[in-house]
């Protein structure tokens, strides 16, 4: 089985983010493996257990990035692959990454490609299944669980609190959702592994890629943090006095009666 995980190195959002000119302040932040994709690291580590294979983690950054691979690899991953567009890429979005993967991944056979459903710094969903499309395999998005028998493929996915059934075959790419499994933290045995085990990086130059080839197809105007909310009000007394208050606050301030 020849399985691919897809990985972004994203801010940490428990840690304070500061913005400066609409743009994110790099200094002083805190970046993880986006957690969405810890669940496809995961689950593909246990597919290759359970059936076999080869494991390679796949990443479009920059030179920092490395430590998220590092991470990916003590987790069991075997093989890591950096593509770095530091040098090459000022400004990009979902389709310059999906562009640049597809490139990587067109002549490696992959089985089994998976993907976090979202990533927590943008939120899109978007370069999962464009990475899908432009491979011209199937995909299916917020799977919860995956069995695989051959190359057919059970699948059940998320679907607004309810879950949906769908059967397919390998190739595949699919976008892993919260419940999926339980990603496992790395030991130090895993952890000086990864020390050793095969972390490639490759160019723009190296995909036969050009700048105006994956030159990004939108642009962000402007990037700010949410209001701050106002503090909510207690109301007091005994309950008839409150229903009336709430009733009268809903009219006269909320305007919403």
């Amino acid at each position: 089985m020849n399985i691919y995980v897809l990985l972004k190195r994203t801010f940490d959002t428990e840690e304070k983010i500061s913005i400066t000119g609409g743009r994110i302040q790099d200094d002083g932040a805190e970046f993880i493996i986006n957690p969405y994709d810890e669940y496809a690291v995961e689950e593909a580590i246990q597919i290759r257990d359970e059936i076999g294979g080869e494991v390679t983690v796949v990443s479009v950054g920059i030179d920092e990035t490395e430590k998220q691979l590092r991470t990916a690899l003590a987790m069991g991953a075997d093989k890591a692959v950096l593509i770095n567009t530091e040098d090459d890429i000022e400004e990009g979005d979902q389709y310059t990454t999906a562009r640049i993967i597809t490139e990587y991944l067109k002549d490696k056979e992959a089985d089994l490609i998976l993907a976090g459903n979202v990533a927590i710094d943008g939120g899109s969903g978007q370069v999962g299944p464009r990475v899908a499309d432009m491979l011209g395999i199937p995909y299916i998005t917020t799977i919860t669980n995956i069995d695989i028998d051959g190359t057919d493929v059970t699948i059940t996915r998320d679907v607004e609190g309810d879950s949906e059934k769908i059967k397919t075959s390998l190739p595949l790419l699919i976008t892993c959702q919260q419940g999926l499994n339980e990603p496992r933290y790395p030991s130090l045995p895993g952890i000086m592994k990864a020390k050793k085990k095969p972390m490639e990086e490759l160019e723009l130059d190296d995909l036969d890629l050009e700048e105006e080839d994956v030159e990004a197809k939108t642009k962000t105007l402007d990037i700010f943090l949410p209001p701050n909310k106002a503090a909510g009000r207690v109301l007091e007394g005994d309950i008839a006095n409150q229903v009336q208050e709430l009733i009268s606050l809903l009219r006269s301030e909320a305007k919403v009666i």
